[in-house]
């Protein structure tokens, strides 16, 4: 009678114990569950993050072109005045050596 008392002790434990465990890993399936919102929440951010990215990227490229593109314009521009200078620098030296060549 003892062994089947003891069998029954130890299915009485067994029943008591797994409300227990079945608690503990419904909070063990909580904890997961909210890891994984945090992780799926960390994903959309990053993703946000990296379309923002993209976006400033592409607009940035766009706006060097633009730069560049007036950055020879702008070249071009100050290679015509340099030659106008040089052309009125001669003009403005040639009269300079007439004048002198009329006072002597």
């Amino acid at each position: 009678m003892s062994q089947v008392s003891a069998e029954s002790e130890a299915t009485q434990e067994t029943t008591e114990q797994a409300p227990a465990a079945l608690a503990l890993s419904i909070d063990e399936f909580a904890a997961l569950e909210e890891r994984v919102l945090r992780a799926v929440n960390l994903v959309k951010r990053e993703r946000a993050a990296r379309t923002a990215a993209e976006e400033q990227a592409t607009q940035a490229e766009s706006k060097l072109a633009e730069q560049s593109m007036r950055a020879e314009q702008l070249q071009g521009e100050v290679n015509t005045l340099r030659a106008e200078r040089d052309h009125v620098r001669q003009r403005v030296e040639r009269l300079l050596s007439q004048l002198d060549a009329l006072e002597v």
